[in-house]
């Protein structure tokens, strides 16, 4: 028998991790001293040791590692669980790198720049929210502030006539504004805490969830929207992303009536691994 601080040195394991393989009964001393509690381990148990170690490698929990070396496990249980492993680190190996590619965006992005750059892109999930719309076409560019502001009216004074409760932020969702100078399909939509009766112009349906969407905050007026709609078609591009649906704009803070340098307005786009 090896007492535990030679078996330490032998295994390069520390004492107090084979103190908690005892405890776990993933590695038992084979003696316990009963009177100072001193344990003491065998040159025989190195094997299972380095099992328990090997799995710990391939990313096991301590807890799956008692499984697999309880062995009352199926070769083909065995198999199942290699190959979830297995699918858990490729997911991870594609997470760095998608972040590794990130990063040299930003490396890029900075030299160019000379400097930390101006808009930060977030990449968030965003959640599925009940809304009344209504979708309208915007003739020409120099419409769009006139177009916008009918159509906000319109829906915002439709859920207060119906009693309805505002859950959030209005916001618009652009169809074609990458490849339309004229006739731009657009909606104008306000999230609701319940469902309304729709009329004939206004629609109530659930806006879907989206599980990739590309996010920027633009502050200030929105005649400055291009410098952010910029940064972020940029950041798509640099990172490997393609546009996959209508981009919406959040108004996070607003007031038609108020100093438009204090308007706080997210921007989103739903993009895919291009």
């Amino acid at each position: 028998m090896i007492k535990i601080g030679d078996f330490s040195k032998l295994s390069q394991v520390t004492v107090k991790t084979l103190h908690h393989y005892d405890q776990l009964g993933l590695l038992k001393p084979v003696e316990v001293d009963r009177f100072t509690g001193y344990r003491y381990y065998a040159v025989e148990q190195l094997p299972r040791l380095n099992r328990i170690l090997a799995l710990k490698d391939l990313g096991f929990s301590l807890q799956q590692i008692a499984q697999l070396l309880a062995g009352d496990l199926l070769a083909t249980e065995i198999r199942g669980m290699l190959k979830l492993k297995q699918a858990e680190v490729q997911q991870q190996v594609m997470a760095e790198q998608s972040r590794l590619t990130r990063i040299e965006a930003r490396l890029r992005q900075i030299e160019q720049e000379q400097g930390m750059p101006t808009h930060e892109v977030v990449i968030k999930k965003v959640e599925p929210v009940l809304v009344a719309g209504v979708r309208d076409v915007i003739p020409e560019r120099s419409m769009i502030t006139p177009v916008f502001n009918r159509l906000f009216d319109e829906v915002l004074g439709f859920v207060e006539r119906q009693g309805g409760k505002f859950a959030g932020p209005a916001l618009d969702l652009w169809y074609d504004m990458e490849h339309a100078d004229r006739d731009i399909q657009v909606e104008v939509a306000a999230p609701i805490q319940e469902r309304l009766p729709e009329n004939g112009r206004v629609r109530v349906y659930e806006l879907p969830a989206v599980e990739t969407m590309a996010t920027v905050i633009h502050h200030g007026s929105f005649d400055g929207f291009s410098e952010s709609y910029n940064a972020i078609l940029q950041w798509i591009e640099a990172n490997g992303y393609r546009i996959v649906g209508p981009n919406r704009e959040i108004y996070l803070q607003y007031d038609r009536t108020g100093n438009p340098a204090d308007y706080v307005t997210e921007i989103q786009f739903p993009v895919a691994k291009a």
